[in-house]
């Protein structure tokens, strides 16, 4: 045993290096926090959107049958707009030879644009009842509706029954869709209908309480007296047979602009509003109507002066400063009167039409801001589900078809590696040297050395202590002593890091063949045998081992342990035969020692020196092979907290080895090929893939919870079944217990959830242009002989 001292590379104190790692470990809380709030967020967003498609808070219960004996027989037999002046219901009727045209459950982007365009084509108004939901999805049709005249009322932001809902719940479905209207058209308005309603006489006992406080709240509700119950799809004839008043009377009529297709409604309405027109009827709004109203009841009384009536006679008006429908003091121009000339002197929207309709108010300050931010978080929710969902989409065709392309490539791969005939040549029978990095490795380091000391193959071993302060070196040499181990050398160097240690090593080495491995890993007999066989093909560079984790019997380690043998046994048989494998693994991996010399070493340059080489040597030229046979067995994370350090730094350091290497991407040769091969697929693979894969997951509840239950979850299980019958693939490609697959569908729900916040975490970490340093994990040891675990 031989024991030497080194000092070079970069100096750094112990107690410097403490001083970073608080830095680091601070700056790490943030990016933690901004992790779970992009998660928080994109949860929101789709609750959002699933709120305004009512599968969020959706209520499909309409009450029908229910008695009315609670209700005014006045209000039952009166007109179609209720409201509540002076604390009293009162029922307004519509005059003669009057049509208020209202439209229910818009807007929709293809019906209601028509609707506008045959409504400004014959000069009539419309009274739109408004979704609140598709009110903050299309507030640009909104906005148009307004400014060409028309009056807007509420249709609940959800469109639901109101009679089956709590008070709170009332209040949110109006103040939501006075803030949808207030974001899209600037203003609020006073009219209401609600949802499934139809006459006055359908007013029932659940249904007038809820009137009742509307009314007390300023709002006017509006029902139906004439319905072309164009809903039905009954026929252009029967439409406007049924939306036309009996012997000459005025009329609510009902047609709708959403709430399914329209076509019919399209062709019926411009053939209407003719035939109502030839038949003397004038069109004006719900205001309208109220407004005249009022202005009859005070010519009756003789207590108010007279307004100068339309051209054609039609007595539509104008609000007086401060009536009803005005709004600040301010007069409102109603629809279907003031100064301009109706067609064929039944009416119209003549002269200029405000767009302040009496029932409206002009929406400001805090409402008017919070309006806006509502339509801006619908239209950002409009944004982005849609384009997760084809985002998702396409992971999950990849996903799958990363699976089928594994067991296919992996199939191939082992039937290949394991044919009698299989050689890779020559049997490498000459020393290697083992290069073991430590740092702090007390409790693992004996039992490395004593696996070591039953190696098949010849073999030299260097441990690099990497400025150890609990006597790793001294351990070292007494766990060889007492082995009886000639073969030992313990070079001892200020604290610089794993890269420093591992070329330090390579420098020291005494063989043209090195092989790596991790203070904390045990080898199994052979392992270095198997390990070095390929080299015997001169255009093998480097060789990955099969890493196992040893403490696989908490859950845990059982995650990891389902993690690795699917990683080793699928993915690094997929990437062998496609020439492009992206890592040796530090716990097990050989290189020929002038070809690490060749590409610089062990880089500093990333957190991943293992992947980096790697990847250097694909570009270098060399050829990167995986031997399955090679098994060690290494000390998995035992907590979370370490699990998370240690994913942090894989996942950022590939993140900086593939940036490092991206020219790749545009070189030809060798090094252009792991470019336009390996870099694509472990970009997808190993970072698209991991951020996108659960969201699926949460997707998948949203759905059980807010869609189809019964839909979702056979879904999810169909993926864990191809996940589950790929695990079990690679478990018998290793022999492997199976047992641990029972832990898989608990590792989907947590751990897969964990994995993703750490890729965040370090994609954040990237674009902040953050450090990090490589971080010493807790061990203790009970990684023993390769026979203890096996």
């Amino acid at each position: 045993m031989t024991t030497t001292s080194s000092s070079r590379g970069r100096r750094r104190a112990p107690t410097r290096m403490s001083r970073a790692a608080g830095r680091a470990a601070a700056l790490q809380k943030p990016r933690v926090i901004l992790a779970l709030l992009l998660l928080l967020a994109l949860t929101s967003v789709m609750l959002l959107d699933g709120y305004l498609r009512a599968e969020v808070g959706g209520d499909q219960r309409v009450r029908t049958g229910a008695s009315a004996s609670k209700v005014p027989e006045k209000v039952l037999d009166g007109g179609p707009i209720l409201t509540f002046q002076g604390g009293q219901a009162t029922t307004v009727s519509v005059p003669d030879k009057t049509i208020a045209l209202t439209f229910d459950d818009g807007p929709n982007p293809t019906w209601t644009p028509q609707v506008l365009e045959i409504l400004r084509k014959y000069d009539v108004p419309g009274t739109f009842f408004l979704v609140g939901s598709m009110v903050s999805r299309y507030p640009g049709i909104v906005r148009d509706m307004v400014e060409e005249g028309n009056e807007v009322g509420i249709h609940t932001f959800t469109h639901v029954d109101l009679s089956y809902q709590s008070d709170a719940r009332v209040d949110r479905e109006m103040e939501q869709t006075q803030l949808a209207l207030a974001g899209a058209a600037g203003i609020t308005t006073t009219l209401f209908r609600a949802p499934y309603s139809s006459e006055t006489d359908a007013i029932d006992n659940y249904s007038w309480p809820v009137y009742e406080k509307l009314g007390e709240d300023g709002y006017t509700s509006v029902f139906v007296d004439t319905d072309s119950d164009d809903w039905k799809k009954p026929g252009v004839s029967k439409i406007i047979k049924w939306a036309t008043p009996e012997d000459g009377k005025g009329a609510s009529v009902l047609f709708h602009d959403a709430g399914g297709e329209r076509s019919q409604t399209i062709r019926a309405l411009p053939a209407y509003i003719k035939k109502m027109k030839a038949a003397g009827y004038t069109f004006t709004t719900i205001s309208g109507v109220v407004q005249e109203q009022n202005a009859a009841a005070r010519q009756a009384s003789g207590t108010a002066g007279q307004q100068a009536a339309g051209t054609a006679g039609a007595a539509a008006g104008t609000a007086t400063a401060g009536a009803p429908g005005t709004a600040g003091g301010q007069p409102g121009t109603v629809p279907g009167g003031g100064s301009g000339t109706g067609d064929g002197g039944n009416g119209g929207t003549g002269g200029t039409v405000d767009r302040l309709q009496a029932a409206h108010r002009e929406a400001t300050g805090v409402t008017l801001y919070e309006g806006k931010a509502l339509i801006a978080a619908v239209a950002l929710a409009e944004w982005t589900v849609p384009t997760l969902s084809v985002g998702l989409m396409i992971v999950g065709v990849a996903v799958m078809g990363r699976f089928g392309m594994m067991l296919i490539l992996a199939r191939r791969h082992y039937r290949k590696r394991n044919r009698r005939r299989f050689s890779w040549g020559p049997t490498v029978t000459r020393p290697v040297s083992v290069i073991v990095p430590a740092y702090n490795e007390k409790e693992c380091i004996a039992n490395t050395l004593k696996s070591l000391a039953k190696s098949t193959h010849p073999i030299e071993i260097i441990i690099v202590d990497d400025g150890s302060d609990d006597n790793t070196s001294e351990i070292s040499r007494e766990a060889a002593r007492a082995l009886g181990m000639t073969n030992v050398r313990v070079i001892r160097q200020e604290n610089a890091g794993k890269p420093t240690a591992l070329n330090n090593g390579v420098r020291s080495a005494s063989y043209d063949i090195v092989v790596m491995m991790d203070g904390d890993t045990v080898f199994e007999p052979d392992a270095v045998h198997h390990l070095v066989q390929p080299f015997a093909d001169p255009n093998v560079g480097a060789v990955a081992g099969n890493a196992k984790v040893g403490n696989r019997d908490t859950v845990i380690g059982a995650w990891q342990h389902i993690e690795y043998v699917m990683g080793f046994n699928l993915d690094r048989r997929m990437y062998d035969l496609l020439r492009c494998m992206p890592t040796i693994p530090g716990a097990i991996g050989a290189f020929r020692r002038d070809a690490v010399l060749e590409v610089g070493g062990m880089s500093e340059d990333t957190l991943a020196e293992d992947t980096d080489i790697t990847i250097a040597m694909h570009r270098a030229g060399w050829q990167v092979v995986y031997q399955e046979h090679a098994k060690a067995w290494t000390e998995a994370p035992g907590s979370l907290k370490q699990l998370w350090s240690q994913r942090y730094r894989w996942s950022y350091g590939t993140m900086q080895a593939l940036w490092k290497h991206r020219k790749s991407l545009t070189d030809k040769g060798p090094s252009g090929r792991f470019g336009r091969v390996g870099m694509p697929l472990v970009v997808l693979f190993q970072i698209i893939t991991p951020v996108f894969a659960p969201l699926i997951d949460v997707f998948t509840v949203y759905s059980m919870i807010f869609v189809d239950f019964q839909a979702a979850l056979l879904a999810w299980l169909a993926v864990l079944g191809v996940q589950l019958g790929c695990a079990a693939y690679a478990f018998r490609l290793d022999r492997e217990k199976y047992r641990y697959l029972l832990m898989m569908p608990l590792q989907q729900l947590a751990y897969r959830q964990m994995m993703y916040l750490v890729l965040i975490h370090s994609c954040i970490t990237a674009l902040t242009g953050g450090r990090l340093r490589w971080q010493k994990l807790k061990r203790t040891g009970e990684v023993g002989t390769p026979a203890g675990v096996s």
